[in-house]
């Protein structure tokens, strides 16, 4: 049986979840097709498995019967995926995202349709309430195209407002996005028309640790709450009441030991009540800007974006704001006209000329005649 089956199969035995097939995996080293051979006392020997569940996931596997339908019925799921273009990841392949493993109850599986950015590449939760306000989707819609000028993906539940918008800024900045849906791949229940999802498929993904085919309900929201703050380096929650699915989120992402960010709002909205809660509890960061973000997750997070490694070469000395390094990524080495550079940065020409007059006493930039500009290389 190969590993894909094999966990899929390991999925349908009552009583073991996602933390306990970690702990099945970690015991066996990684050797997942030992757990056919394993009898009643070896499968007590790993860690929050007791005698009566040993029993269970024993009995499951070496009754002919049970194992095999169990087997049909994963065998049909991977059969079911070449039907609408999906493909199923599992945590023993290499490009599982890397974050996600080390969280406690990391999914066996997850099924794909479209292409998760690279295992190591730095990601970022946006999420918030789906009464979003115009003020909740602007800083959105900021928010998602800094960070996709730095090459950071974005990840959301896909749920409406603030989630739908931080899909939608990341296209429009034509950054990798991430939906992670609490029904299968195969039932995207927030966009039946497709307006954003193909979209998101094209420039990312859909992902899922449900089963297709299978019925939504209220569990399956934390369930996949876990997912987008334990795939992503931090969780930036916009808008938030004191109650939903964004704190739970935030919960999650503190609980796996992740950053949590915030964006304050008015003390008269009942959108910002919830985010400006979790930032004078101390539980989260305030932030105005990419900016902020970036310096609280430390060189590491940097390391890990090419983007960032590139406009910091230029002058590693000197402090750049987000405007700033997106000026600096949309520079070559050859001058470029501000008209096109307004337009691959679209900040308008008013800001960008104050913009750059600051980059120029920064010495990060060279002006020619004409307003050509370019960035200088140390």
């Amino acid at each position: 049986m190969e590993n894909s089956t094999l966990l899929l199969v390991l999925t349908l035995i009552p009583g073991i979840g996602p933390a306990r097939i970690k702990a099945i995996i970690e015991h066996l080293h990684d050797q997942l097709q030992n757990v056919l051979l394993a009898d009643v006392t070896d499968l007590m020997q790993v860690p929050g498995i007791g005698e009566p569940l040993a029993r269970q996931i024993y009995n499951f596997l070496h009754h002919t019967e049970t194992r095999q339908a169990a087997k049909k019925s994963a065998e049909n799921q991977i059969s079911r995926l070449q039907h609408i273009n999906a493909s199923l990841i599992t945590i023993l392949d290499p490009g599982y995202p890397s974050l996600l493993k080390q969280i406690y109850d990391p999914p066996p599986c997850l099924f794909i349709r479209g292409k998760l950015p690279p295992a190591n590449s730095p990601a970022l939760a946006v999420v918030g309430t789906r009464h979003a306000s115009l003020y909740g989707k602007q800083c959105t819609a900021m928010l998602c195209r800094d960070l996709v000028n730095f090459g950071v993906s974005i990840y959301s539940g896909m749920a409406y407002g603030i989630d739908m918008a931080a899909h939608d800024a990341t296209l429009q900045s034509g950054g990798l996005t991430v939906a992670v849906l609490a029904s299968g791949v195969d039932t995207i229940y927030t966009d039946p028309k497709g307006k954003l999802w193909p979209k998101i498929i094209e420039q990312g993904a859909l992902i899922s640790e449900e089963w297709l085919g299978s019925e939504l309900s209220p569990a399956k929201f934390p369930k996949r709450n876990r997912i987008i703050s334990g795939i992503s380096a931090g969780t930036i929650v916009v808008e938030s009441d004191t109650k939903g699915g964004a704190l739970i989120t935030a919960a999650g992402a503190l609980e796996q030991n992740r950053e949590v960010f915030a964006v304050p709002g008015s003390i008269f909205s009942p959108t910002s009540r919830g985010t400006n809660k979790l930032i004078q509890q101390g539980q989260a960061k305030a932030i105005m800007n990419a900016d902020d973000i970036i310096t609280e997750l430390g060189p590491q997070f940097i390391k890990s974006c090419p983007a960032l490694q590139a406009s910091q070469t230029i002058a590693p000395d000197i402090s750049l704001t987000s405007a700033e390094r997106s000026i600096l990524l949309a520079m070559g080495t050859e001058f470029i006209h501000i008209d096109a550079l307004a337009t691959a940065t679209a900040i308008d020409i008013p800001s960008l000329l104050v913009h750059l007059f600051e980059l120029e006493l920064k010495s990060a930039i060279m002006q020619q005649p004409g307003q050509f500009f370019r960035k200088k290389t140390l």
